[in-house]
């Protein structure tokens, strides 16, 4: 069967559109992610047992629970649990964003630990309370030590997205799949979608691989 690319520029628009999609979700999950993930990374730091444990217990069930299983738990069981509606793309949000905190947390808290402990007892010789120091001396010289495996974390995230389809939410790969099933051309269309990803995701690999290097110099 003979390469033939122009099947995909005659439906261009449709891959655009579920570019979008995909790049709006990763937005969106990457936010909530990064926001219960500061949290959560916190309350594993506190001397408090309850919230270390509360914490901790966050980060495993959502690191070692596969991605599928919760996108189809939250959309399918949880609306039985809880008697409620939820619709796909709050699903695919929550879903997404639940599981990117797991692994932001932990990103979050070996940055924050990495952190020499005398910084943390001069601010305590200084008065300063729990939040008061980790928002001026621990976070602000972390976050330089975390930037690489963030975007790290944030390029899979953006990876992740092509499980959405399975809740048919038309992002790049569903787009992909409905081509492909009335052009019965799947070679064309998948390789352009791989290329795509590789275009979006190696520039920021890249950069990060940059401000590694700078930062160990």
């Amino acid at each position: 069967m003979k390469f033939d690319p122009s099947i995909v520029f005659e439906n261009w628009d449709l891959l655009a559109f579920g570019l979008l999609i995909t790049l709006k979700y990763t937005v969106y999950t990457c936010a909530i992610g990064l926001a219960l993930g500061l949290l959560v990374a916190l309350l594993q730091l506190t001397p408090l047992p309850l919230l270390r444990w509360t914490g901790r217990i966050w980060v495993e069930f959502f690191r070692n629970i596969p991605l599928l299983v919760l996108l189809l738990w939250i959309y399918y069981a949880l609306p039985i649990f809880l008697q409620i509606q939820i619709d796909k793309e709050t699903a695919g949000i929550m879903g997404l964003g639940f599981y990117a905190s797991g692994f932001y947390a932990e990103i979050l808290r070996a940055g924050v630990q990495s952190i020499d402990r005398g910084q943390t007892d001069a601010a305590v010789v200084l008065g300063m309370s729990y939040f008061q120091r980790m928002k001026r001396i621990i976070l602000p010289q972390a976050l330089r030590r975390m930037v690489p495996p963030l975007v790290g974390q944030t390029i899979m995230q953006l990876k992740n997205t092509t499980l959405l389809s399975v809740l048919t939410i038309p992002d790049l790969l569903y787009q992909a799949g409905y081509i492909s099933s009335f052009t019965y051309r799947p070679m064309e269309v998948y390789t352009v979608i791989g290329v795509m990803f590789i275009l979006i995701l190696f520039p920021l690999s890249a950069l990060s691989r940059r401000y590694e290097r700078k930062e160990a110099v």
